[in-house]
């Protein structure tokens, strides 16, 4: 199956053209991705004709992205160019597809229902599993995904996220037997495995709060660059009152001291961005006897560092436990959002980790 997409822009408003992201990750999560994608003037008729017929010629299904005037033109040329006529926005022959998106319309909605038309046309089904990572690098992802088509080259993987946290999304034929599935999914874990926090379409704080819950756990979080962000990905999550003790944005020494118990000592001879002082902020909530888990977050965000030798980025990361307190020093690139954002799934990530 061979899928063309054709935008239609105004080439005087728009300096950069943007692809239809809704449509093209509902397309991709069906199954179904494009071999070629193009862009055209709107007011290029010629260019409009050339890209319309390659696309009957050379592929089985025209997706077109249109301005809302040009709708009856479009339907007509196309439908004396395929021989066939229009039922709504979508026009099916035997072996040809064409289906039109609005360019003001609810893109994702519209592509819900083309993706229905195209099932029925080819009267196939897709099941997806799931893969959640934290930390996996994309050579590591792509690596899997190799593995695994090496057992099953019909399987389709997409990948998503941001800030180092990743969904692959597995597509496969639902008469794929459960033995071959299996064995797929014990590749990504085999290879994944100290990056993985669930094998479901789940969210980390989701996963943390129900693993906590089912260990009878509360927790307490200081955070210092990070700025409240681990605490506000936790009270996202409904229920979380019940394994959520506190919160603290212990951002200067003063609060680190005062709040959590951490030396002065330490911070004059390590700093605060330090693996000493997380360990410290991260202790000193479980000294307190209000929880069994404590996350502390220490580090630089940038965009400029602070007046030592330390580079942005640098950040540490402390989970305690009543038994043991570990804390985690990572190096993190990015702008100052990027940093930041990563570094709050990664607490989130090694607290899922050192509980489990």
């Amino acid at each position: 199956m061979k899928n063309c997409l054709v935008v239609l822009k105004n080439k005087k408003l728009n300096i950069t053209q943007k692809l239809p992201q809704k449509a093209l990750s509902a397309f991709a999560s069906a199954g179904y991705f494009f071999d070629k994608i193009s862009f055209v003037a709107f007011d290029d008729k010629e260019e409009i004709i050339r890209q319309l017929k390659e696309c009957n010629k050379a592929y089985d299904n025209l997706i077109l992205v249109y301005p809302n005037k040009m709708e009856q033109t479009l339907k007509k040329f196309l439908s004396s160019l395929y021989g066939a006529s229009f039922v709504l926005n979508q026009l099916i022959t035997e072996h040809k597809g064409v289906f039109l998106i609005e360019e003001e319309g609810d893109e994702k909605q519209i592509a819900l229902q083309i993706i229905k038309a195209l099932n029925e046309k080819y009267s196939s089904r897709l099941e997806k599993s799931y893969i959640k990572t934290v930390g996996a690098s994309k050579s590591e992802i792509l690596t899997a995904i190799k593995k695994a088509k090496e057992l099953d080259a019909t399987i389709e993987c997409t990948v998503y996220g941001e800030f180092g946290e990743n969904t692959i999304e597995i597509l496969y034929n639902e008469k794929t037997p459960k033995m071959l599935l299996d064995g797929i999914i014990r590749i990504f874990v085999t290879v994944l495995d100290k990056y993985i926090y669930a094998l479901e379409d789940i969210s980390l704080p989701e996963r943390l709060f129900q693993l906590l819950t089912l260990r009878r756990m509360k927790i307490c979080v200081a955070e210092s660059f990070t700025g409240g962000g681990v605490g506000q990905k936790l009270v996202e999550i409904p229920g979380i009152s019940s394994v959520f003790y506190e919160g603290l944005n212990t951002y200067s020494n003063e609060a680190k001291m005062q709040r959590l118990g951490v030396e002065e000592m330490t911070l004059k001879h390590y700093g605060a961005v330090s693996d000493e002082v997380c360990y410290q902020m991260a202790a000193g909530l479980i000294a307190q006897g209000n929880c069994e888990v404590s996350i502390s977050t220490t580090g630089i965000a940038g965009p400029k560092s602070d007046n030592t030798n330390k580079p942005v980025g640098l950040c540490y990361i402390g989970v305690g436990l009543k038994e043991s307190v570990s804390v985690y020093k990572y190096v993190f690139e990015g702008d100052r959002e990027a940093i930041t954002k990563t570094a709050i799934n990664h607490a989130l990530f090694l607290a899922y980790k050192k509980i489990k």
